[in-house]
């Protein structure tokens, strides 16, 4: 028997940083997951732990950078820890970080935003994966479960047909999915964070104004567009998972149904999945 492969550190480390510009604090909240690869064969194959990183020194060490180097993006913090793992360990091949980001909103008093009061931003999270080598670094970032409705300009007609087909086709229905993107940085933009924004506006700009025959060329058009308003990036993945709001038969009680009145379900679901790239 041989180890073929392994990989191990510390998941779910949460951290909420302030950050103070005098009276005008801001909030970065993150949940960070760090994961080592390299000469770590011996701990698992003859119980020698002499070269094992306590998971609880990574945590540690995610801790103390985030109060040293954590700022407004996510991005150069988790390159920040990457590059710290491998020169810090000599035995350290690989560093594998994801982080994701609990989002938070200022209050609104009077028309203004507060200095110092925010709501959660919702169920939305925005993250990025880093992953180094001694040879090289490689950032993604993107979004999770964005959940995004429009309720026409949605169609699906004129597919396949068979024994086992039972759906009708419809010219006229609730487009809803639970959007997850993944762009690859090909170069560093000046700002992740604005380029990222530019990114999202761009696809859901897409999602909102272009009729939809299917999921699959409304996900292809908006990986389209994020390519062409991010020259830095190298591709796109996007997950859409097909939410369906089904009509409810109200022919039982008299009454006609013309389209206003659904049932949201969340499974069964399709699952459309697609890598848009140069």
């Amino acid at each position: 028997m041989k180890l073929i492969h392994h990989n191990y550190g510390k998941a779910r480390v949460r951290v909420l940083k302030v950050m103070r510009a005098g009276k005008i604090h801001a909030l970065k909240e993150l949940e960070v997951q760090v994961m080592l690869q390299g000469n770590f064969d011996a701990s698992f194959t003859k119980a020698d732990n002499r070269l094992v990183v306590a998971t609880d020194s990574v945590k540690n060490t995610i801790n103390v950078l985030a109060q040293q180097q954590l700022g407004p993006e996510t991005e150069t913090f988790g390159l920040e820890l990457g590059r710290h793992f491998l020169k810090t360990y000599p035995h350290v091949s690989r560093v594998e970080i994801t982080l994701t980001e609990h989002g938070w909103n200022r209050i609104s008093v009077g028309g203004k935003p507060h200095a110092h009061a925010f709501t959660e931003q919702g169920p939305a999270r925005p993250f990025a994966k880093i992953v180094c080598t001694r040879a090289d670094s490689v950032v993604e970032s993107g979004i999770a479960e964005l959940f995004v409705l429009k309720s026409t300009a949605s169609s699906f007609e004129d597919f396949l047909r068979d024994e086992y087909t039972t759906l009708p086709e419809t010219s006229d229905r609730i487009f809803a999915t639970k959007l997850k993107a993944t762009w690859t940085y090909a170069k560093k933009p000046k700002s992740y964070a604005r380029t990222n924004g530019k990114i999202l506006a761009a696809m859901l700009n897409v999602f909102a104004k272009n009729f939809s025959p299917s999921v699959q060329v409304t996900l292809f058009q908006m990986g389209e567009r994020a390519l062409k308003v991010a020259p830095e990036i190298s591709q796109v993945h996007i997950a859409m998972p097909n939410k369906h709001c089904l009509l409810i038969n109200l022919k039982p009680f008299g009454l006609e149904n013309k389209n206003e009145l659904f049932v949201p379900t969340d499974e069964p679901h399709g699952q459309i999945e697609g890598t848009v790239a140069r």
